[in-house]
């Protein structure tokens, strides 16, 4: 795989361990800020609000740029967004900057993923899409547990000021690693756009809203579910987080691997996977080896669908990818809230913390259906053969004109 997939590997993992960490650390910057806890928590939706409003944003107003120079500004805007979130004095100024950090999140993934797949061959890009976004999901293995660690030790303001560290290596290999790609010449916002015209974009989406959603809804409360259901103690908490994410990198790799070779019945199987262990975790999450190994399927299933998606709707989008490409990031923040919102109506109607994953798996169940009418749109569309040349002529070589026999004389 090209070196430069590390240089986008590297701004992956920065924005990965700056949208996850905020989970870990929000007692601490509650504390800190000398507010609640479901007031700190207006960080992680205002970060979310940023990436949805982001991506298509970004993306427009920068169209006509190379993908490099795009790749460089939305980090830059990353690693200063980062830094003057690690100084906010207040919970209002701390909410303006964490809009800002997830301004360039969609955009960068968008322009990132399709980089990743010219700089290899055809059969070859969604394992490469993978690569750049395991990044993403080892931010959940590493960044995410030692940002955490760093800020219940040291502080929440030196979690974030190595999360733009982070930024500014990841600015310096782009530099120096990510080949300059001309932007092409018929590139222009009205045809980024006219990718939005096609059903199967549209079905790409709702597939990542509700199918990722499915797996969003079970592990935004997974820490209640492991403390109180599982018999876990709090410590014990960050290191199966790892775990989770840990099945996240696994799922990620074998997700480009398989969007590749099977596209469709892999993704088919994903989230048939998926719908039937959230099921099994109502029952596994009773006991701390059944959660445990669950968690890490869970999170396994989860994340093969992202690449799968990515390289599908930048098929499907034709020529014109990189506005699609970032939408994905956006219908993935969607996900993300709507799979929390609906989780927590389930535990908040008094269903039980392992509610959640029931509804996960209905969720699941709704990207399955998607993904079955996305593809019979797809045979429904698909050209009949042309008939050959001897359908269409008559076979000449077997008439025969009958000529008159010459008189003898």
């Amino acid at each position: 795989m090209p070196i430069a997939l590390l240089a986008l590997a590297i701004g992956a993992f920065g924005i990965g361990t700056t949208e996850f960490v905020m989970m870990g650390v929000l007692p601490e910057i509650a504390r800190d800020l000398g507010v609640s806890i479901p007031a700190a928590g207006n960080f992680i939706t205002a970060y979310a609000l940023g990436v949805v409003v982001g991506a298509p944003l970004l993306t427009a107003v920068a169209v006509r740029l190379s993908r490099k120079t795009m790749l460089l500004s939305m980090m830059g805007v990353f690693t200063i967004s980062n830094a003057l979130f690690a100084f906010a004095p207040s919970l209002e100024t701390g909410m303006a900057f964490r809009f800002l950090a997830g301004l360039p999140h969609g955009a960068f993934f968008g322009a990132g993923a399709v980089v990743a797949a010219t700089l290899v061959g055809p059969k070859r890009r969604a394992k490469a899409v993978s690569m750049m976004f395991l990044g993403l999901t080892l931010a959940n293995v590493i960044g995410v547990p030692a940002g955490t660690l760093l800020g219940q030790q040291v502080g929440w303001r030196a979690t974030f000021g190595v999360v733009a560290l982070i930024g500014v290596v990841a600015l310096a290999a782009i530099a120096k690693l990510v080949p300059h790609q001309r932007p092409t010449a018929n590139t222009s916002l009205r045809g980024e756009l006219s990718a939005f015209r096609k059903p199967q974009v549209w079905f790409a989406l709702a597939i990542v809203t509700f199918g990722l959603g499915g797996g969003f809804a079970s592990l935004s409360y997974v820490a209640p579910v492991l403390t109180d259901v599982s018999g876990y103690d709090g410590t014990s908490v960050t290191l199966l987080l790892s775990l989770a994410g840990l099945g996240m990198t696994v799922g990620n790799v074998l997700g480009g691997r398989l969007a590749d070779r099977f596209p469709l019945p892999g993704l088919y199987g994903a989230l048939t996977a998926l719908a039937v262990l959230l099921l099994t975790f109502t029952v596994t999450a009773n006991s701390k080896i059944g959660a445990a190994v669950t968690l890490f399927l869970v999170g396994m299933a989860s994340f093969m669908v992202g690449p799968m998606m990515q390289a599908r709707i930048m098929e499907k989008a034709g020529g014109a990818k990189s506005m699609v490409s970032a939408a994905v990031q956006s219908a993935f923040n969607i996900a993300n809230s709507i799979g929390a919102y609906l989780g927590g109506l389930a535990i908040a109607g008094g269903f039980g913390l392992v509610s959640p994953n029931v509804v996960g798996a209905m969720l699941a169940v709704v990207g399955i259906t998607l993904t079955v009418a996305s593809s019979l749109f797809d045979r429904r569309r698909t050209p009949a053969p042309a008939p050959t040349v001897e359908d269409d002529e008559p076979d000449i070589a077997l008439v025969r004109v009958s000529r008159p026999e010459p008189v003898a004389a």
